[in-house]
């Protein structure tokens, strides 16, 4: 798989086929139009070229920082899963967002990378200020001599997944459900940075944890049940998101995760978590004694959820 950011790391090819998103998360849906990409490619004996977008268009679109799902490293980490042919990143800009939609498909794609056949969302928006929609495309290459395919929306219970859909459930917390639409678990990847030791008095001691992304969205406060990867090992554990309020009234969010039966020291190690299940909102204690009761509550459920999963294997 070629990884490109510039049209001249892309030979032309007339027999391409192609597809246009941003792709956050990776989900089920954009699994689905993934698929149909690689299996016409195939069919045409030509290759596959998925197109995206660092920084998210939103943005540069005027509506400021966007909390992701994936940062652009975990979308092609996710995206390099599947037999795609050639990913294109391209740079979005502000002067980038002003292409009337016809010129981005005839300059970028038709023009220099050669197209014949498009694979889009049910709800595929392109262009200036999302100027154009599916009928536009058909239109556009009935003109240049391309087929579009529109792929119906994954749906789940009779809700269609979305990245949109699948931030909301992860802001509140739900990342059960947030591993349906996805397909995997919600992850998190993070650098081990120094805390300040309380959760070792009391007998919990935690590696505080700093995203790599500041874009990155954080799942709601509250205790959760993880898996963490660190080294090619997997370990288990519990993860607390919150402001810490049985000991501190600041309102900094801190990430802590305590490892089950784990003692080596992962400073500045880079580690992913995995979310499983939230646990429980986070909660003031009277005492570090009453939270420590509570943390071994929090742990024996933990534990069953890792039973669980071992019966599954």
């Amino acid at each position: 798989m070629l990884i490109a950011k510039s049209l001249d790391e892309i030979s032309y090819d007339r027999n391409s086929v192609i597809t246009v998103g941003t792709f956050d998360g990776v989900h089920l849906g954009h699994q689905k139009i993934i698929n149909e990409l690689i299996a016409r490619s195939k069919s045409r004996n030509g290759r596959s070229i998925l197109i995206t977008f660092d920084p998210h268009p939103r943005e540069i679109a005027g509506r400021g920082p966007t909390k992701l799902l994936t940062t652009i490293e975990e979308r092609l980490h996710h995206l390099s899963q599947n037999e795609i042919d050639i990913i294109f990143i391209i740079k979005f800009t502000f002067e980038f967002s002003r292409l009337p939609y016809d010129e981005f498909y005839k300059n970028y794609i038709h023009d220099k990378i050669g197209m014949s056949e498009v694979i889009v969302g049910y709800d595929h928006m392109f262009g200036r200020d999302r100027e154009a929609n599916i009928t536009q495309l058909i239109d556009l290459g009935k003109r240049l001599g391309f087929m579009v395919d529109s792929i119906p929306p994954v749906t789940i219970e009779g809700v269609v997944v979305s990245s949109s859909r699948i931030r909301d459930i992860v802001m509140r917390g739900d990342v059960n459900l947030a591993e349906k639409y996805l397909g995997r678990q919600y992850s998190l990847e993070g650098k081990v940075v120094n805390g300040d030791g309380r959760g070792r008095s009391i007998g919990f001691p935690t590696a505080n944890v700093q995203p790599l992304s500041n874009n990155k969205l954080i799942p709601a406060e509250g205790v959760y049940f993880v898996s963490v990867n660190l080294e090619k090992q997997k370990y288990y554990g519990m993860l607390n998101i919150g402001c810490r309020p049985t000991f501190t009234a600041g309102i900094q969010k801190i990430i802590e995760v305590h490892l089950f039966e784990f003692e080596k020291n992962i400073y500045n190690k880079i580690i992913t978590i995995n979310f499983h299940r939230r646990i429980r909102s986070e909660i003031k204690f009277k005492s570090k004694e009453e939270l420590a009761t509570q943390l071994k509550k929090d742990e024996q459920e933990c534990k069953i959820y890792i039973s669980e999963l071992n019966n599954l294997k």
